[in-house]
């Protein structure tokens, strides 16, 4: 895939995230999402805490220089404000010249920015499936959004259950589409 590519990846899946996000109705942010430790609120604190590591990390920070910065809820009395703020930020970060070719230190290492980049559009890709399925919204991911997540997670994907962060895998149903067999890799029921 090329940088390109990937950006425009990366932007869409934020997009596809951002539109659930807007999508939100005042009383449904304390609701379950298919991540069943996690509310709405939860959830949107999540993707809008890792954008924010983006920046410091493509900047050349470490996990440690920038220590609980980010810990707890940081989506305050604006969550979308937040959340908008933070996806821009990220998307500009990984577009400045040469970022992705830089190599950032993660909690699991050290990582191409490239492979940062992929990751952070597969988890946005999912997660907008979580919120869409939390809120009632448009479930329908994109063709290529679903082709860059499924690439992202096949090499790994039997190992994520282990992990605590994902459900067990369940069996999709016969015929299922490209979009339901990920989801089902990734443990959630469609």
């Amino acid at each position: 895939m090329t940088d390109a590519t990937l950006l425009t990846r990366h932007k869409e899946a934020l997009g596809l995230f951002t539109e659930r996000v807007h999508a939100i109705r005042p009383g449904q942010w304390d609701e379950p999402t298919p991540c069943t430790e996690w509310s709405v609120r939860d959830l949107v604190n999540h993707l809008a805490v890792e954008q924010l590591w983006v920046p410091p990390l493509l900047d050349g920070k470490s996990i440690d220089d920038v220590g609980d910065s980010f810990d707890g809820d940081q989506l305050g009395d604006d969550p979308v404000a937040v959340w908008d703020a933070a996806a821009a930020a990220a998307c500009e970060a990984f577009a400045a010249p040469g970022a992705l070719d830089r190599t950032v230190e993660l909690s699991s290492g050290p990582s191409s920015a490239r492979a940062y980049c992929t990751q952070m559009a597969a988890d946005a890709v999912v997660h907008a499936w979580d919120l869409a399925r939390a809120i009632g919204a448009d479930e329908h991911l994109p063709k290529p959004l679903v082709e860059l997540t499924r690439r992202e997670v096949e090499p790994y994907v039997d190992s994520l259950a282990g992990t605590g962060l994902f459900a067990e895998p369940v069996e999709p149903p016969a015929g299922a589409d490209a979009q339901t067999r990920l989801l089902a890799q990734l443990g959630r029921r469609v």
